[in-house]
């Protein structure tokens, strides 16, 4: 018998669960810059993830999808692509779009029910969040062909979560970003828990990075809690995609610390013994101890950056809180590009009956 194919995955980590580095870093590491950006970043998601869920308890905001967790994969793709290039989200990524410009007000928009929070204007060509699983690869797929046809050099970044890459839709996207070369990068994050679902129980595949074998297209897994070992894996998918080489799959290995939404109750599925396991590995900390040993980090700016970071927060909160209300006719403007004869009426009567005195039983 002859072997026609042989294929293996990688794994890519820098520093060890306790933030010590395991091998020689990269040159772009060996000074406080960047890594500090990506430190100052998690901690602002983190603490923003906190005062949400806060939010969401006292009757504030809507359901909501915590990124707890997945602060380095978020502040590595935030860093490292580009302007022009087209970020198509799934519903954990809400700190990659506020780094990517979307102003706190417009997100908190979103997850308190208002749809303006996914028409801001700081959105340029990146789409809006895809809460349907899988849905938003194809989406990209669509976004990397157009901008082959194009010859534009610009990257395609999508993400979705483990249970994701058991949907058709997620192959397809991948066959067709192999077939026809496109420039995509699809980001895994592996966060071991697809609702009640756990990654044992997802695939038999021993890595979900090898899904990217089948459709021809590099495959590689990462530690999602490492921002150096992302920062450098992350690098060299977008440039591939920029210069035409075609696309990638990065399977990042995080873990989920909070409930799949607030809508969920994981003590029901999950140990605490697992949660408390997966804490000693959460990227913040594991970051926090390699600047400190470095002498890049100290008690005196952590101390001043959380006050800095918790009134940033409070004045995106107050502007969200403070935001008038949705147009009664939006909802029905953006059902057709012209709206029909019959929908117009019902419009002027949504308009009249929403005014003070309307006719509210008209």
């Amino acid at each position: 018998m002859e072997t026609v194919f042989q294929a293996q995955i990688s794994y890519n980590q820098f520093l060890s669960d306790a933030g010590a580095p395991l091998q020689a870093l990269p040159e772009w590491a060996g000074k406080p810059d960047i890594l500090v950006r990506y430190y100052r970043n998690m901690v602002q998601l983190r603490q923003l993830d906190n005062k949400i869920i806060a939010l969401q308890r006292t009757g504030q905001m809507g359901t909501y999808a915590s990124l707890l967790g997945a602060e380095a994969i978020e502040v590595v793709l935030g860093e490292l692509m580009l302007s022009d290039d087209v970020l198509v989200p799934y519903y954990r990524n809400h700190g990659l779009q506020m780094l990517r410009g979307l102003p706190l007000e417009d997100m908190l928009s979103y997850w308190g029910g208002d749809e303006r929070g996914s028409a801001s204007a700081t959105m340029a060509e990146d789409f809006p969040n895809a809460v349907p699983i899988a849905t938003q690869a194809l989406h990209a797929a669509g976004v990397a062909t157009a901008i082959r046809i194009r010859g534009e050099k610009r990257a395609v970044v999508t993400v979705c979560g483990d249970g994701a890459t058991s949907k058709g839709d997620f192959l397809e996207a991948l066959n067709v970003a192999g077939a026809w070369q496109l420039p995509v990068v699809f980001v895994v994050n592996n966060n071991q828990w697809a609702i009640s679902v756990p990654r044992s129980l997802q695939s038999a595949a021993a890595t979900l990075a090898q899904k990217a074998i089948g459709a021809g297209i590099r495959g590689e897994q990462v530690d999602g809690n490492d921002v150096i070992a992302l920062h450098e894996s992350v690098t060299e998918a977008l440039k591939h995609a920029r210069e035409g080489k075609g696309p990638t799959l990065i399977e990042a290995i995080s873990y989920r610390l909070s409930d799949h939404t607030t809508a969920d109750d994981a003590t029901r599925y999950r140990s605490n013994e697992e949660l408390k396991a997966a804490w000693e590995r959460e990227p913040i900390k594991r970051l926090q101890t390699f600047l400190h040993a470095q002498g890049w980090w100290d008690e005196v700016q952590e101390t001043a950056w959380q006050k800095e970071v918790a009134q940033i927060i409070q004045q995106g909160l107050d502007s969200f809180l403070q935001r008038p209300p949705q147009p009664v006719e939006d909802l029905i403007d953006y059902l057709y590009a012209e709206l029909p004869d019959a929908l117009k009426e019902q419009r002027e009567r949504l308009i009249r009956n929403a005014q003070p005195g309307g006719n509210h039983h008209e």
